[in-house]
């Protein structure tokens, strides 16, 4: 058996409102992953049922994102978590080989954090440690920005669990958790694998075997322009595709939020504060 056997869970944390995206996240996952990569898959919702190919649906609860999360991964058993979310889909196929070694080195080295997708926030270190031609670097956590982040990373759970405070929204967390880790100057590693959303490799990698890619889908509870390259590839498959292209393009076009309603128009300053007097006159 696998060093590796059951002691990694890819977790999808998804919200309930976000349900429209499960459909999408699921296709292209499905096309994109290897699943005899060695995980505990679940996707994670609040209180509705999700069917996701391979994943087994655990549920949270209602609460803030970070108490969700933190209900979530008490009730886990593996010491590392893979960390996804439902509106991060994959464009390109994973290598079941890196993972495997990937798994292996978090293990052995007793990794804290593994960051997994690129970015010029990032500022890094080159080590001597490679995984099929990607490098295993540092980050320098004085020099770079958001050390907490929710893209794709590998987690020891227990340390991640020490990065949730109580009622705290995902930005906040992301804001906030990226000071306390500052303070704290723990080693991050990070690994070049993912492109997310298109972005370029940062690292003093050795030509990597296979780099896969995702992109974010999803601002403000409504599509973004990156769920167009992926509309597009639905409308070249079957009919059932094809319908749920057309609803993903109807959300698109109209700017509906994720549980179909019409997006909230913003009200500038000056008009709150009109409205407001107007009331308080009344």
């Amino acid at each position: 058996m696998p060093k590796n056997q059951n002691t990694v869970a890819l977790l999808v944390h998804a919200c309930d409102r976000y349900e429209f995206l499960y459909r999408g996240f699921d296709h292209f996952f499905s096309k994109n992953w290897n699943f005899k990569i060695p995980c505990s898959y679940y996707f994670a919702t609040e209180v509705k049922d999700a069917k996701v190919n391979g994943f087994q649906n655990i549920k949270s609860g209602k609460g803030e994102w970070a108490d969700r999360l933190v209900t979530l991964l008490n009730g886990m058993e593996e010491e590392y978590v893979l960390y996804f979310q439902e509106d991060m889909w994959l464009s390109k196929p994973v290598n079941a080989a890196f993972f495997n070694q990937l798994f292996d080195f978090a293990i052995e080295n007793n990794c804290q954090q593994i960051k997994l997708h690129s970015s010029a926030v990032y500022k890094t270190i080159a080590t001597e440690n490679v995984i099929e031609g990607f490098n295993i670097a540092t980050i320098d956590n004085k020099a770079s920005d958001f050390l907490m982040s929710h893209q794709v990373t590998l987690w020891k759970k227990d340390f991640l669990l020490k990065q949730l405070y109580k009622k705290e929204h995902p930005w906040r967390n992301e804001r906030k958790g990226t000071k306390r880790l500052k303070k704290l100057n723990p080693v991050i590693h990070h690994i070049d694998y993912f492109s997310e959303n298109g972005s370029k490799e940062i690292n003093q990698n050795k030509k990597p075997v296979q780099r896969s890619e995702y992109f974010a889908v999803s601002f403000n509870s409504t599509l973004n322009h990156n769920a167009i390259r992926f509309i597009d590839e639905l409308n070249s498959g079957n009919e059932d595709e094809k319908n749920f292209a057309i609803e993903l393009q109807n959300h698109y076009d109209n700017s509906l939020t994720h549980d179909g309603k019409a997006k909230p128009k913003k009200t500038d300053l000056f008009k709150q504060f009109k409205t407001w007097f107007s009331k308080k006159k009344d």
